[in-house]
């Protein structure tokens, strides 16, 4: 039973992909297209916007570069955390399939919205540095690691809130105003170590600032951000993901009858 299961599992996800790629893309290729545009757009449009504001970054002398390290992580967090927490809901009506889990619909919408922002950031990094003419030595290890972490973050805090959000409906509008102001205190526009304390110290346990700081590490090789803990970060990570599987393992009939 175990070993027709996980057969069926690749198929039920890759079918699950293809189903979210038609509804939310449409069938044609522009939709596709738009879908990857529309982000490109947006990071080009705040680029020129805050280097009117912020003319000398506070590293570095691109700013589209300075900012596009900072936004480009959190997108990838806040937009998987945003999809994945919906899948339930996206995927109720084949859930009731036995051959379809809850977590081939989590793992399918994870692994579809991380594949896109891997192209959308490699457009956006590309096209800057051509643009700019920028002079630059990736360093491939971090970025590989905030890539990484900033998916796992979005995959444990979007299952998490897979539960919340289907149990207790208030939270989802709660959710979306404490989330409010985690563009400000993200260190987006600003270096961590620019925070005075003791505001820096509180700073520290927004994990999105060692996600950042990380990938910012990956662009500028003479920033060291000392302050990045990886285990800090797949540690929140894996107590939402760990304890949302265990909530929806346990309530998802439940919720899906409700």
């Amino acid at each position: 039973m175990s070993t027709a299961r996980s057969f069926k599992s690749p198929r039920s996800i890759l079918a699950l992909i293809l189903r979210e790629m038609s509804t939310t893309y449409g069938r044609s290729v522009g939709g596709f297209l738009w879908v990857i545009l529309e982000p490109v757009l947006g990071v080009a449009l705040l680029s020129v916007v805050f280097s009117l504001a912020f003319r000398s970054p506070s590293l570095g002398s691109n700013f589209p570069l300075f900012y596009a390290s900072g936004i480009l992580p959190f997108v990838i967090y806040k937009d998987i955390s945003n999809k994945v927490s919906t899948s339930l809901r996206f995927s109720r009506q084949l859930l009731f399939y036995p051959a379809i889990t809850f977590i081939d619909a989590i793992f399918a919408r994870f692994l579809l919205n991380f594949l896109v922002h891997i192209i959308i950031f490699y457009i956006i990094i590309t096209g800057i540095i051509i643009i700019f003419d920028i002079k630059t030595i990736i360093n491939f290890a971090p970025l590989f690691y905030a890539f990484t972490l900033a998916g796992f973050l979005g995959l444990g805090i979007g299952c998490l809130n897979c539960f919340l959000f289907s149990v207790f409906p208030a939270w989802e509008r709660m959710w979306g105003v404490l989330n409010r102001p985690l563009f400000i205190i993200s260190c987006i526009l600003f270096l961590f170590e620019s925070v005075p304390e003791p505001y820096q110290s509180f700073l520290w346990y927004n994990p999105l600032i060692h996600i950042i700081g990380m990938m910012r590490r990956a662009f500028y090789p003479t920033y060291d951000a000392p302050y990045v803990s990886i285990i800090y970060v797949v540690l929140v990570g894996a107590i939402a993901l760990n304890l949302g599987l265990l909530l929806l393992k346990r309530y998802h009939r439940d919720i899906l009858n409700n």
